[in-house]
């Protein structure tokens, strides 16, 4: 169990931001509702953020804070990694997915296209089995050189909002 200085970190700042993203996410049976934000690791300043269904189409909050950057920097997601901070700190509520149900990219792969930028993630849980089973997102970020860390505090919290209108 996090102790309540565990809690009380930067991260966990972080992810409360977060948290108050996934709110935003509308109520859907086949989404979970997620929050996340870019923070430049060097400025610790937030660049992006994004939830779940946010942007147009079944968009995820990874997505979102993706395609939201391209548009600040005006510039297509294929090209976004030569105008970006070179170490991007990604706080999301929860694990990025490693498959979408839709056929979409997935949020793994975009990070990775992004990998020589984003350097960290840090998820408030790992993704319950509810619509992929053993999601291995995090074991592929990390094999690709990402550090992946869990701020749990939060945990109970997040898989709440994430799970509502289930």
């Amino acid at each position: 169990m996090a102790s309540d200085k565990d809690c009380q970190d930067s991260h966990t700042a972080y992810m409360r931001l977060a948290l108050q993203l996934a709110r935003k996410s509308p109520l859907k049976s086949t989404n979970y509702r997620v929050g996340a934000l870019l923070v430049d690791g060097d400025t610790n300043t937030i660049i992006s953020t994004g939830y779940t269904l946010e942007c147009e189409g079944n968009t995820h909050a990874e997505q979102c804070c993706i395609i939201k950057l391209a548009v600040k920097y005006g510039v297509s997601e294929q090209v976004l990694g030569n105008f970006i901070p070179q170490n991007i700190i990604l706080y999301t509520t929860l694990e990025p997915c490693i498959l979408r149900l839709s056929g979409a990219e997935s949020c793994v792969e975009r990070i990775l296209k992004l990998r020589n930028n984003i350097k960290v993630i840090y998820v408030g849980s790992l993704e319950p089995d509810t619509f992929v089973t053993k999601n291995e997102g995090k074991a592929k970020l990390e094999a690709a050189g990402i550090k992946v860390c869990e701020v749990s505090c939060l945990r109970k919290e997040i898989l709440e909002i994430a799970t509502a209108g289930h």
